[in-house]
């Protein structure tokens, strides 16, 4: 049965990996399963068609049959616990990882997010470069303890899961303000995950589908 994902026609990071389709992309390339695309431009995830697929209006979206999800933490999470790679045989093994992506997902994001929106959509207000220091500061606090917990293991707890695969995912949108350089062993988790060959595949897709839509770089 044919796996179709949506993502943006023309994304907004260029291609960089950080649209949330991308952690579909990779959880679909770990686990082997063929899957297409379809592209949505911003105007018509607002229509009808899209909005009975998403009622929030967003990417991505998953369609297998007659089953359709959004939000890409319950997408990653259906994928990985119907497909082997994902998660751990082990039950208790299994429950971590399912706590650790949501916790990249509740604890870790919702600061990083709140400091892209600081940067992008509050930038021009004229308090922002007094609060800006206070949410760096928050991101600072989680990935202090995301690094901490860490230490100088591959990943957060025994092998590859979809909890690593989650939070790399998340951390990548982290290092464009700099912050994830100041925690050398986070910053090498990620690389270890962009260096796995179903991520270079999800990444160098979406690179394409930028390229081929004139997204800027």
């Amino acid at each position: 049965m044919t796996v179709t994902i949506t993502a943006f026609e023309r994304s907004p990071d260029g291609g960089k990996g950080l649209a949330r389709d991308t952690r579909v992309r990779w959880a679909l390339e770990e686990a082997g399963i063929p899957f297409e695309v379809r592209h949505v431009s911003f105007a018509a995830m607002k229509e009808p068609a899209h909005l009975a697929l998403h009622p929030f209006g967003q990417i991505p979206t998953y369609e297998e049959g007659d089953l359709v999800l959004f939000e890409s933490g319950a997408i990653v999470f259906h994928i990985a616990s119907r497909h082997a790679g994902l998660l751990p045989d082990d039950p208790s093994a299994r429950a971590r990882a399912i706590t650790w992506l949501f916790a990249a997902l509740n604890t870790v994001e919702p600061p990083i997010l709140e400091l892209s929106t600081a940067k992008i959509l509050e930038g021009d207000k004229p308090w922002s470069e007094a609060r800006m220091p206070l949410v760096k500061d928050r991101v600072r606090a989680r990935l202090a303890q995301l690094s901490a917990h860490l230490g100088d293991a591959d990943w957060l707890d025994g092998a590859f899961s979809a909890g690593d695969l989650m939070m790399v995912s998340v951390l990548l949108r982290s290092r464009p303000s700099g912050i994830l350089d100041e925690y050398p062993n986070l910053s090498a988790y990620v690389a270890r995950g962009e260096a796995r060959p179903a991520y270079k595949r999800a990444y160098e897709a979406q690179l394409r589908d930028a390229i081929a839509a004139g997204s800027p770089g």
